[in-house]
């Protein structure tokens, strides 16, 4: 009997096995080794991180030189200012302003900060606000907003003093001065009281109508805060809160157009097409 294996009988595991890893490791033909560079595709790699790196660096050095350049020049004397012109300034003085708004140094025009001398210049009473103009390259307009004198009222040393709508001391007023004084009819209040609880009196002059406006000689105003006006002839309104102004107004104004008051009358405006008047009869 013959020994030969037959030819269609697999070969050993182990025999088997150690073929395919033979196979495997074995190149194929035309096939580039993956995952492995060259030195010619390193030197490559080189170069090209080089190149962006010198980029890099000379892109950051030029944008230094430029904001260190310019920086320089905002700061040269031709671009600081030289001319200020101060427009609306009527109650303050002119000198006192400039030197307050910090301008006389001259600073480089990029440094000037409206905000920075609106703040500085609100110290002054009759000063409201202030916007700045640039005329490059070295003039500036500084244009002043003044507080309006609607009235004037004594202060606790009995100066008579401008006041505002919004009740601010102004500072000294003549006493000649055509507005209506403000009373505070409050004994407690020894101080400037129209900045807070007499602010309603304020308010009152500042709204005002032509009508009778020249012929109100005071406005008072109670802790109640009911507040009256007082009339040259004199006769007296008594307006209430400060609400529903216009109305009233309206109602005031045909009163004294088409009654005939008295001097000492009291007439009760507080709720307009409903007058009342105490003291001699209205004819």
């Amino acid at each position: 009997m013959s020994r030969r294996r037959p030819l269609n009988e697999t070969a050993p595991p182990a025999r088997a096995a150690k073929a395919r890893r033979q196979a495997r490791a074995r190149p194929k033909p035309n096939e580039p080794n993956r995952g492995r560079k060259t030195p010619a595709a390193k030197n490559q790699s080189t170069r090209r991180f080089g190149r962006l790196a010198k980029i890099i660096v000379t892109t950051g050095l030029v944008v230094a030189t430029a904001l260190v350049g310019g920086d320089w020049t905002l700061h040269q004397s031709f671009l600081r200012v030289q001319h200020v012109h101060v427009l609306g300034l009527r109650h303050e003085q002119l000198v006192a302003v400039l030197a307050a708004s910090g301008l006389e140094s001259q600073p480089a025009m990029i440094d000037v900060s409206a905000s920075s001398i609106d703040q500085r210049l609100s110290a002054f009473a009759w000063i409201q606000s202030v916007s700045v103009t640039k005329h490059w390259p070295n003039t500036l307009f500084v244009s002043v907003r003044e507080r309006a004198a609607v009235a004037v009222a004594f202060d606790s040393q009995h100066v008579l003093r401008y006041v505002d709508d919004l009740g601010h001391d102004l500072g000294p007023a003549p006493r000649q001065a055509n507005l209506p004084t403000l009373v505070y009819l409050d004994a407690t209040k020894p101080t400037w009281p129209y900045l807070r609880a007499g602010r309603a009196a304020a308010f009152v002059a500042s709204r005002l109508p032509r009508a009778f406006a020249a012929q109100v000689s005071q406005i008072t105003e109670d802790a109640q805060g009911i507040v009256a006006l007082k009339l040259t002839t004199p006769v007296s309104f008594i307006l209430g809160p400060p609400t529903n102004l216009t109305a009233k107004f309206v109602s005031i104004a045909s009163v004294i157009a088409h009654a005939t008051l008295q001097a000492g009358d009291v007439v009760d405006a507080s709720v307009p097409g409903a007058l009342a008047v105490t003291g001699p009869a209205l004819k």
